[in-house]
């Protein structure tokens, strides 16, 4: 277990548990990292590598990899683990952005772009509509392009995902982020089931893709209920899922009950692997995207061995 630390005094100290090494990634300023800024405001687009202050952002940036974070950077939701602001967006959906991220996917020379999103309750379609015509704008700018959305719930809306479904991503993601018992504290606009059905209807869908989903650790799960997600998720149609470790943003956030260790980690991934994903990333610092390009060309290879006639999209 972690030492417990005290932060500030009086009736504005607060505690949390102090952060292990292994949950630490060196931060960099490069050349590449300030190219990615400065290309994000000159195309007004918004990322989740910043919003929601991932922790591998300057790795992953300095490799010239960024997650673009559609329909602005106002959440409707308010879920206590994440950064990102919330209210009520300003703004409608910008007709220039898919343009904009095709652009900016051709100046990086990105093989596998990763789209996600805020929540956005405030628009009848919940902003898939933005979602299909980002992809379709991709498709036409690099057709060689693969693409990743990582998409709300929708309000549990399937007309909503088959929209998404509609423009052929090649992978289809949304992450359950913890387990059923703690919904009510960590996602209280949200319901697993409603999230069970967006991955199913994912699957339905989008037959050939990848269906993706995530969770985070150290919200106060146990592994049993942890391993009963899985099986929930593989049981939806999941066929990729990645594990990685909660880490409070503010001290307005929900604080972290423990950090897993990397033995856990590998533990949950082994058990996860013999449930029967075909792929799996496990760790304290995985994210959803991290690594997400290599991964989906594993089990692009990995399929397309067993039936080469089938085409992904």
């Amino acid at each position: 277990m972690s030492e417990l630390i005290q932060i500030g005094e009086g009736a504005s100290a607060f505690t949390h548990r102090r952060l292990p090494s292994h949950c630490v990634r060196p931060q960099a300023r490069t050349p590449e990292i300030a190219g990615i800024e400065r290309m994000l405001r000159a195309r007004r687009l918004h990322s989740v590598c910043e919003e929601a202050r991932c922790p591998n952002r300057s790795e992953c940036w300095t490799a010239g990899h960024v997650t673009f974070m559609l329909l602005g950077s106002v959440c409707t939701r308010a879920c206590r683990f994440c950064a990102v602001e919330t209210g009520l967006p300003a703004n409608a959906p910008d007709p220039a952005e898919p343009e904009q991220v095709a652009r900016a996917a051709a100046d990086l020379s990105l093989s596998h772009v990763v789209l996600t999103s805020v929540d956005r309750d405030d628009l009848p379609d919940g902003g898939a509509g933005q979602f299909a015509a980002t992809v379709q704008a991709l498709r036409e700018a690099r057709a060689e392009t693969t693409v990743e959305v990582l998409t709300p719930d929708f309000q549990g809306d399937r007309s909503s995902v088959e929209t998404v479904c509609d423009a052929r991503p090649d992978v289809y993601n949304h992450n359950v982020e913890t387990v059923p018992r703690l919904y009510r504290t960590v996602r209280p606009g949200a319901r697993f089931e409603r999230s069970l059905d967006v991955l199913s209807s994912a699957r339905s869908a989008r037959p050939g893709a990848v269906v993706k989903s995530g969770l985070m650790l150290g919200l106060g799960e146990s592994e049993g209920e942890v391993v009963e997600v899985l099986e929930a998720l593989l049981g939806a149609g999941v066929d990729s899922v990645t594990m990685g470790q909660y880490l409070r943003p503010t001290r307005h956030h929900l604080p972290v009950d423990r950090y897993w260790e990397p033995e856990e980690f590998e533990t949950l991934a082994g058990a996860a692997r013999d449930l029967g994903f075909s792929h799996v990333a496990s760790g304290p610092l995985v994210r959803s995207s991290y690594h997400a390009g290599d991964a989906y060309a594993q089990m692009r290879g990995a399929r397309l061995s067993e039936t080469p006639a089938e085409g992904w999209r």
